[in-house]
């Protein structure tokens, strides 16, 4: 008999507190369970459990010895596991929360490719939703802009960069550039998801909160961008939002030299152990259409 048989003789006599249960859990013998965790001590020199004709409880030693034990356990079932779900082609159903212009302009046109690649998963995409919590909100995960701090979630980041304040040309030529942050409240401000407080870095490094105002606010990215480009008005957004009508030129970037960090936009989902194959596979084609991306 060898030592991992005797290190889980000993951690299930320690969870189901006998020897006798712990022999038919394990399809064994009582003296097949008592001789191994016997060996267990002999070779480790310390005794690791009490025994009495009423009762068996673990020593000081003992108890330590089960944390760690329980414990590499644990990690090789995780590791058998994932071993075997990575022969495993992904299937089923992923429920995922998105922002809808996140959805629209990042996921959707990536659809095809992702079927391709994964014909067995059926995605469920809700564009409404504006949970920052999966397992509050029933999804397998969630793609969410903005910072975290719920220890139950695991954060794995997407998109980082600038948070930029644009307009149209047409904007700029009737109305003027703003040169400095705090010129922004001359000029018609659309407002979003950030609110009417608009940060800016100072030239000291400081920070610097304007509140804007204007004739729109939407809780929608997709009408903060559309409205922008109409040359209704100043927006301020992630640069993900703006990035492809900055390429073509449909949007010019303001107040550069101003610009702060944006939150970035993450995917998160619950800090299980073991995460099922078809979700990993959605988590690893997000980060795959969102890589290379540079604001």
């Amino acid at each position: 008999m060898n030592r991992f048989q005797d290190i889980l003789s000993f951690v299930r006599v320690a969870e189901l507190g006998g020897f006798t249960a712990a022999a038919k859990a394990l399809s064994s013998s009582t003296s097949a369970v008592t001789k191994s965790v016997t060996r267990l001590e002999e070779g480790l020199g310390v005794q690791l459990l009490h025994r009495t004709t009423r009762r068996m409880h673990l020593t000081e030693y003992g108890a330590e010895y089960y944390e760690r034990c329980r414990q590499i356990l644990i990690d090789l079932d995780e590791a058998e596991g994932s071993i075997r779900e990575a022969n495993i082609a992904p299937s089923g159903p992923v429920r995922i929360a998105l922002p809808p212009s996140f959805g629209r302009m990042t996921v959707i046109p990536a659809l095809p490719e992702f079927y391709d690649r994964y014909p067995n998963v059926v995605l469920d995409l809700c564009l409404k939703s504006q949970t920052t919590n999966p397992i509050e909100g029933g999804f397998d995960l969630v793609v969410h802009s903005g910072r975290l701090a719920d220890s139950r979630l695991i954060n794995r980041i997407l998109v980082r960069g600038a948070q930029k304040t644009v307009a149209a040309p047409s904007y700029i030529e009737r109305y003027g550039r703003p040169q400095t942050p705090a010129d922004l409240v001359r000029h018609n401000c659309i407002t979003g998801a950030f609110g009417p407080n608009w940060h800016y870095r100072g030239k000291d490094g400081s920070e610097e909160v304007i509140r804007v105002s204007g004739c729109l606010t939407t809780d929608s990215g997709d009408i903060l961008r559309e409205a922008a480009m109409t040359g209704l008005g100043i927006s301020q957004a992630t640069w993900w939002l703006f990035r492809e009508e900055m390429q073509r030129g449909l949007l010019v970037p303001v107040l550069e030299d101003y610009e702060i960090e944006a939150d970035p936009i993450a995917i998160v989902f619950p800090a299980n152990r073991r995460t099922p194959v078809k979700v990993r596979a959605v988590v690893d084609f997000l980060l795959k259409i969102t890589r290379g991306h540079a604001p």
